[in-house]
């Protein structure tokens, strides 16, 4: 996908729209507990401002399921932005109607306006089969798409964690935007880069670690990663569908009984690539799920009352000294029960042994909100090549799909 990036335009005296992600993570009260979403935007930001272009941001925030709910406003973004920046940021208290029209019509070049979010509006999600399949809902997302397109001259998509995604603002905008410049920003540029480097052309050994409840959101990411990676290791609650339909006694371990006939199929493609496929020898399991519960190691089998929360020290042990000598390296969910302490070790050795690679010369990309916090909170994140900022975007890209909110966007 090599795509137009916003440095190949001229934003002198334009107005720029464009799409962030700015869901960023917040307490009770709305304080953001986490800027980092905000900060990864700031260079495709000072770079439109810096050439004299006006900005006009739009993002969402949560699930308001498309009705006003001021619990997931966009205000303290605005307030977090302008802190950053160093210098006032408009804010607009709709994305579209009156107020965010003359906001943006006013901006002069160097101005920065915020717009509500969009998921203020149902019309910011639906999606795109429906849309073709109902002529009012069509007619629906096309209105709102063209409210927000009539702000500006150039659009801009920065936002990678949505960009799997066929909402409004990230296809039907630039759609209806044809003959204006559409083009991405730089952080999407690194994501694609990265992401499609580390696929495409890998030093080896390659190896893919995945983790998470369930194989059923991953099928896709090993059927596509089994003839291009040298191995995968598998931890979280998938591994025990897999175990299971290799005959293994789980216990009360999560499985998806219906794909573990497909877990069997999987494991047989592996064998004939030539893909070794690591499954826990051990686990760290309790009889109820619950901060300070009691916990055992268990090897091979598990007890019928007992389910599996983490993998245990032999599994992390096996994993890590893999990992430490791959030369690329992917990483995509946790082992365990990670927000759960103990039962985040085996999540925390995983992000030690990638770092360590990394320290050794390996490439590593890591994408998914768990390991991306365990990296974060072991203060690994200097020491990862790449940390994805979309988890289900990260995740379909390395299925293989397209993203036609992007493929759509001008090519170079």
């Amino acid at each position: 996908m090599a795509k137009k990036t916003v440095a190949d335009i001229d934003v002198k005296g334009k107005k720029v729209l464009m799409r962030v992600d700015f869901n960023v993570p917040q307490d009770d009260n709305g304080n953001i507990t986490s800027d980092d979403r905000i900060v990864k935007a700031l260079p495709t930001i000072k770079n439109v401002l810096d050439r004299g272009g006006a900005l006009i941001l739009m993002s969402h925030l949560g699930r308001p399921e498309g009705a006003r709910d001021d619990a997931y406003t966009l205000k303290p973004v605005a307030q977090r932005l302008s802190e950053l920046l160093g210098k006032k940021v408009i804010f607009a208290n709709d994305c579209v109607g009156p107020d965010a029209k003359a906001k943006a019509k006013a901006l002069k070049p160097g101005d920065v306006l915020l717009l509500e979010n969009l998921r203020f509006y149902k019309e910011e999600v639906i999606k795109d089969k429906a849309a073709k399949e109902d002529a009012q809902l069509r007619q629906a997302k096309d209105k709102f798409a063209k409210e927000l397109a009539s702000m500006a001259d150039i659009y801009v998509d920065d936002a990678f964690g949505t960009a799997h995604r066929d909402n409004a603002s990230m296809y039907t905008v630039p759609a209806v935007m044809e003959g204006k410049p559409r083009v991405i920003g730089f952080l999407i540029e690194k994501e694609l880069q990265f992401l499609g480097d580390t696929v495409t052309n890998p030093q080896r050994p390659f190896v893919a670690i995945l983790g998470g409840k369930k194989v059923s959101d991953k099928i896709g990411v090993i059927e596509n990663l089994i003839p291009k990676v040298n191995r995968i290791i598998i931890g979280g609650a998938m591994a025990y569908t897999f175990l299971k339909a290799r005959g293994k006694a789980i216990g009360e371990s999560l499985c998806e009984e219906d794909f573990m006939p497909k877990a069997l199929q999987l494991l047989d493609q592996a064998a004939e690539a030539g893909c070794e496929v690591m499954l826990p020898p051990d686990h760290v399991v309790v009889r109820k799920l619950e901060p300070g519960a009691e916990h055992r190691i268990a090897v091979g089998d598990i007890d019928p009352t007992w389910q599996a929360v983490d993998i245990g020290p032999m599994a992390a042990k096996e994993y890590a000294a893999k990992i430490v000598n791959a030369r690329t390296i992917v990483w995509n969910g946790p082992m365990g029960v990670f927000e759960i302490p103990p039962f985040d070790q085996g999540t925390k050795a995983i992000a030690q042994a990638v770092a360590k690679a990394t320290g050794k010369g390996a490439k590593s990309v890591v994408g998914g909100g768990d390991s991306a916090s365990a990296i974060e909170q072991l203060g690994l994140q200097d020491k990862i090549s790449h940390i994805s900022t979309g988890g289900g975007a990260s995740l379909e890209f390395l299925e293989g799909k397209k993203f036609k909110a992007i493929e759509i966007l001008d090519e170079k």
